[in-house]
């Protein structure tokens, strides 16, 4: 864990490997050193069973078709991307090595079932399954920390998500809400940040982002609009074959991300008004103080014209320019000697 996480861990970074490792463990286990080497707090992969998630003549959705430039059903996708049980131990191993959390989404029931006897503690429900309700009540009942993409929802969907999590047994308080877009990549005019605080005061839990835009712009804006959460879909290339690559960041755009992140963290503060440590010996160098204007003979009244506001190490603060309009000077002052408590009656 780096200082800067330490320093304020408000925000739960996910680099999502997602199914970019195009169904190799090698190169897997080296995006799980890139989300490392970035700082992320969690890698996710995605765990299916392609039989119990889509049939046979199910078609690609066109971002598919798009970027992976091939015409042929998700069973037969998918069916590649497909990561063994034996591959999933070698992640959870290869995390543990590399001291980051593991994650991955489950798409069907017995999928639920291998990563609860995994191991894994932290569940992310995708878009996707927002309604499956067989689904929703599974992983309700580990009662676990679970987060919840809202993509392509509208809010009374999410209600019915949230109730129907709660009902099964999740704590309000293990559950976080991400806004998301499920375009990919998500045009910058479709984001729609401003749904998140949203989703924060209806739901009264925990928010954050999953992001679907290009660059790293908009994680950003949404840690300082609060999230808690967020997470990317990160590559090795954007231009390796697949269906997610050209809509992810490549490593060094993933590092740079979070290390905004984790310094967005740091500028937003605690909300008091006043002066900082770095700032503080500023004061006295650059506010003005109060000096005469010009010479000024004992028992001359002070007016705006003979005093006036220099930058000067010594002499009154401007805040009492109107209690000294109008007093006498109580000792001859010279052009620009700063004026004291003592210098006036």
């Amino acid at each position: 864990m780096n200082q800067d996480r330490a320093a304020n861990p408000s925000t739960f970074v996910i680099a999502e490997a997602g199914v970019n490792h195009n169904g190799s463990l090698d190169l897997a286990k080296r995006l799980i050193d890139v989300a490392v080497e970035a700082g992320a707090d969690a890698v996710k992969f995605q765990t299916f069973k392609t039989e119990e998630l889509v049939t046979e003549a199910a078609d690609q959705a066109d971002y598919q078709t798009r970027n992976t430039g091939v015409r042929e059903s998700q069973y037969a996708m998918l069916k590649r991307l497909e990561l063994s049980e034996s591959d999933h131990d070698q992640l959870w191993a290869h995390c543990q090595q590399q001291n980051i959390e593991f994650m991955s989404t489950a798409f069907d029931s017995s999928s639920i079932e291998f990563l609860h006897q995994l191991g894994m503690k932290r569940w992310k429900i995708p878009s996707g399954e927002l309604l499956s309700v067989p689904y929703l009540r599974q992983i309700a009942r580990l009662n676990q920390p679970t987060i919840l993409s809202t993509g392509m929802s509208r809010l009374a969907e999410v209600e019915y998500a949230v109730q129907t999590l709660l009902q099964a047994g999740l704590v309000k308080n293990h559950l976080t809400i991400l806004h998301a877009t499920s375009a990919y990549p998500t045009p910058f005019s479709e984001v729609n940040l401003r749904a998140m605080p949203t989703l924060a005061k209806r739901f009264e839990v925990a928010v954050g982002l999953s992001d679907h835009s290009q660059g790293i712009e908009v994680p950003i804006a949404a840690v300082a609009m609060g999230a808690q959460v967020i997470e990317k879909h990160f590559t090795l290339d954007k231009n390796l074959p697949g269906p997610d690559h050209k809509a992810s960041l490549e490593p060094a755009a993933l590092k740079d991300m979070v290390q905004s992140i984790r310094h967005i963290e740091q500028a937003l503060g605690d909300g008091i008004k006043e002066p900082s440590f770095s700032e503080s010996g500023n004061r006295a160098v650059v506010r003005k103080r109060i000096v005469a204007a010009c010479g000024i003979q004992a028992g001359e009244s002070l007016t705006e014209t003979n005093i006036t506001l220099k930058r000067s190490d010594h002499g009154l603060e401007a805040t009492y320019w109107d209690e000294l309009i109008g007093r006498s000077a109580s000792r001859n002052l010279a052009t620009n000697d700063p004026i004291q408590r003592d210098d006036y009656a």
